[in-house]
């Protein structure tokens, strides 16, 4: 920025001399005539470099302005040189140095000597302002420091408050599934014993009355013994879904096809009642729970005999392969068993694939296919009790395809080969 240096003096010639002096160089002047003009001009403008003030002047002298000027805070930065014709003496020397003169300059003023001393206090006012204006950017930085030190700390008490509540909110759950799953176990146990007396008393009134009964009596009481298998059914589907929830995870090396050829066993009937084909290939050694792996393959066929197509013979193929888990295309070093059983049946929309597995989803109304909705929910919760994952894909009338990927990480050496 362009310094400006204040002329002062009474007559007109001195200043314009003194002006004519610096034009070649790069200063801004101003000029006052008296102490009251300087006054005045410093009331509004007190960014000068120098002060070059004569003493002898009418009204104020050049001390009284001085002492004038250094009374305010804002303009004690501004050094003054007194330019005079006489020699006060010491003491009057004295008395201009303690008014805040940093200097003095007799007349008749040499140039050259005058030139270089307001250099020099120039000099040291550029060197002031990038000083200032660095101390400006350091309380900016630090000021912008400070804030970013209380926003993160901020963050971070804000961050552990969120961790405490979403510990606190875990816990809530747990215990909430706990006693959600207690309560399902208690009341679908409590409600056994009212539910097999409305069936033995039926069946009772069934078989010894019956031809006491018109066709009406008959088909109500017939709908009673039906609801109430539904009923048994569905409790009996809970009961089976909260001993899973509470099933402890304890995994051992069990042989797949056993377990698979003992499930087939038990659902010998309704396979040959249906005329299904079953297409089978080796299972290999997995580390998995052997109580919950039955359930998981007696609902996944049983769900492919019921939705099988009217008039074709449900044809069911269960294989495996080995494969490493995607993350963002690319793959882990976990390994998954993918155990994938297809059927040839009904089929559904791929949109519901995620929804089947909801608890008491059911896509097809239980008119044309019996059920409770908990078998594959059932399925679900028992793969994640692994640590795996179940997925479905399908078309209407195209069959389905249900893939459970179960985790390798405590298999033996030989099932990887």
């Amino acid at each position: 920025m362009q310094p400006k240096i204040l002329l002062v003096d009474d007559r007109e010639d001195n200043l314009l001399s003194m002006e004519t002096l610096f034009e070649a160089d790069d200063y801004r002047i101003v000029k006052a005539n008296s102490g009251r003009q300087v006054l005045k001009i410093l009331l509004s403008d007190f960014d000068f470099a120098l002060i070059l003030m004569d003493v002898q002047m009418p009204n104020l002298n050049g001390f009284e302005t001085a002492s004038l000027i250094y009374e305010r805070e804002r303009l004690r930065h501004i050094p003054i040189i007194f330019i005079t014709a006489n020699n006060y003496g010491e003491e009057n020397i004295f008395r201009g140095y303690k008014a805040g003169a940093v200097d003095y300059i007799y007349k008749p003023v040499k140039p050259e000597l005058l030139k270089a001393k307001v250099s020099v206090f120039v000099d040291l006012y550029r060197k002031n302002h990038r000083l200032m204006a660095q101390e400006q950017k350091l309380v900016a930085i630090n000021k912008n420091l400070e804030l970013e030190i209380y926003e993160r700390k901020a963050s971070e008490e804000k961050v552990i408050e969120l961790n405490r509540q979403l510990l606190e909110n875990i816990a809530r759950l747990e215990q909430a599934n706990k006693d959600l799953d207690l309560f399902a176990f208690m009341a679908s146990h409590d409600l056994q014993a009212p539910l097999r007396k409305v069936r033995m008393f039926s069946d009772r009134l069934l078989s010894d009355h019956r031809q006491h009964l018109n066709k009406d009596g008959q088909l109500y009481l017939s709908r009673i013994q039906e609801v109430s298998k539904r009923m048994q059914d569905l409790i009996n589907d809970i009961l089976r879904f909260s001993k899973i929830s509470g099933e402890k995870e304890s995994l051992e090396e069990v042989d797949l096809n056993d377990v698979l050829n003992e499930v087939i066993s038990e659902l010998d009937g309704s396979i040959r009642e249906k005329k299904a084909e079953m297409l089978l290939e080796p299972l290999p050694v997995l580390p998995v729970n052997a109580v919950l792996m039955g359930p998981l393959f007696s609902n996944l066929i049983s769900n492919s005999l019921k939705y099988s197509k009217k008039d074709v013979p449900p044809q069911i193929r269960i294989r495996h392969e080995m494969t490493s888990a995607l993350t963002n295309g690319k793959d882990t070093d976990t390994r998954y068993c993918r155990i994938i059983i297809e059927d040839n049946g009904i089929g559904f929309d791929q949109k519901y694939a995620e929804q089947i597995f909801d608890m008491f989803r059911r896509l097809h109304p239980n008119a044309e296919y019996e059920g409770t909705g908990i078998g594959l929910a059932l399925c679900k919760k028992i793969v994640e009790k692994h640590k795996g994952f179940i997925s479905a894909r399908s078309r209407p009338g195209e069959g389905a395809v249900f893939i459970v990927s179960l985790p390798l990480s405590n298999a033996k050496k030989e099932v990887l080969v």
